[in-house]
């Protein structure tokens, strides 16, 4: 197969992935249909003439680099509509202690049940179960602790998620505490 203009060959790779698709991935599919070879920087030049022809169209969707990726998501302005529609049909929402749990692996990660169990101070394993089955957070590996238990991090759905392309990018936690939760006076 010749690619002699690959442009929507890409595109259609970006648009038909179910996840964020990096350049190296699409470098490996047109080098398995294709005698030519195309380099990473053309790849990514050919990615970003993509984006600013969304941009230039005016459309409800744009190309976003998203997790060491790129993804086709609904223009940021749509969010209010987009996000009643997610309302109306959201039946398989995240608890309380699923959303708990999730935040303590986000940033305490690689980390064990048994320091999810401590911080949260209850029983985690029908949760941790639960967002292994939704792909929301994977097994990272063993500890070098007594029982070697397993260690627990974020998957790379998670920040699809939530919309990231890394931990780094979530909130501070100082960012997140605001002046109703303080008791007493705050001194500098």
């Amino acid at each position: 197969m010749s690619f002699k203009e690959p442009e929507p060959f890409i595109e259609a790779l970006i648009f038909a992935s179910e996840k964020s698709i990096s350049a190296e991935e699409i470098q490996q599919v047109l080098a398995e249909l294709s005698e030519e070879q195309f380099s990473l920087k053309a790849i990514e030049e050919l990615i970003e003439q993509i984006r600013q022809k969304y941009l230039n169209l005016n459309l409800a969707i744009e190309l976003v680099q998203l997790n060491g990726g790129y993804q086709f998501l609904t223009r940021k302005e749509f969010y209010p509509v987009i996000n009643q529609l997610q309302i109306q049909r959201s039946k398989k929402k995240l608890s309380q202690a699923a959303l708990e749990t999730l935040s303590i692996i986000a940033y305490k990660q690689p980390v064990t049940k048994l320091e999810i169990e401590q911080i949260r101070g209850v029983n985690c394993d029908y949760t941790v179960q639960k967002l292994l089955e939704k792909e929301l957070i994977s097994i990272a590996g063993k500890s070098e602790t007594v029982g070697k238990p397993l260690l627990y991090a974020t998957s790379g759905l998670f920040m699809d998620y939530f919309g990231i392309n890394s931990t780094k990018d979530l909130p501070q936690l100082n960012e997140l505490v605001s002046e109703s939760n303080v008791i007493g006076e705050q001194n500098e």
